[in-house]
C-alpha cells in the first residue's frame, strides 16, 4: 500500500507528523490553528470536518501503519481530530482554547481507559479511536469547567 502525496499531507496532519520532535503536539497545534480560522468553530463546519477527517483517518492510518509500523509518529491526523473534538461547542476564548489544548495533550498522552486498550486495535481504527476517546474526555471536562466557572 503506497501512500500518495495527498494521503501523506492529510494523514500526517499537514506534514506535522514529520516533525523531528513531539509530532503529536505539533499536529495538535496545526489543528488549533485551523480551529482559530473565523467560523471554523461553527457546528455546521467543525462537526462535518471531524467526521470526514475521522473516517479518512481510519483509511489513511491503515496505510501509514503498513508503511511505518504500529501507530507511527508520522500519522498525526488522529491528533487533529482529537483536538477538534476537544473544542466542539466551547466558547472561543483564549483561556478556554489554551486550557483545552493542554488538557487534550495530557489526556492524549496518558490515554485513560478505555483509550489505551482500544489503541491496540489494528490499522487506522486503532490509531484514531484512542484520540477520539481522549478528545471526548477533554470536551466533557471543558464543558463542566465552562458550566461551573463560566466563560473566561
Amino acid at each position: 500500500m503506497k501512500i500518495n502525496s495527498f494521503e501523506k499531507f492529510i494523514g500526517s496532519g499537514f506534514y506535522t507528523g514529520y516533525s523531528p520532535f513531539i509530532s503529536g503536539t505539533v499536529g495538535s497545534l496545526a489543528a488549533l490553528i485551523i480551529y482559530l480560522i473565523p467560523g471554523f468553530e461553527q457546528l455546521f463546519v467543525i462537526i462535518p470536518s471531524i467526521v470526514i477527517f475521522m473516517v479518512y483517518g481510519i483509511y489513511v492510518g491503515t496505510k501509514f501503519e503498513a508503511e511505518y509500523g504500529k501507530d507511527p509518529a508520522q500519522c498525526t491526523i488522529d491528533e487533529v481530530v482529537g483536538m477538534w473534538i476537544s473544542l466542539v461547542g466551547l466558547p472561543k476564548t483564549f483561556a478556554i482554547v489554551a486550557i483545552a489544548f493542554v488538557l487534550w495533550r495530557i489526556l492524549d498522552i496518558i490515554k485513560p481507559p478505555p483509550a489505551r486498550n482500544l489503541e491496540r486495535l489494528k490499522g487506522g481504527l486503532g490509531i484514531m479511536i484512542d484520540d477520539v476517546i481522549s478528545g471526548i474526555y477533554t470536551l466533557i471536562i471543558m464543558l463542566l469547567v465552562v458550566y461551573l466557572f463560566g466563560t473566561f
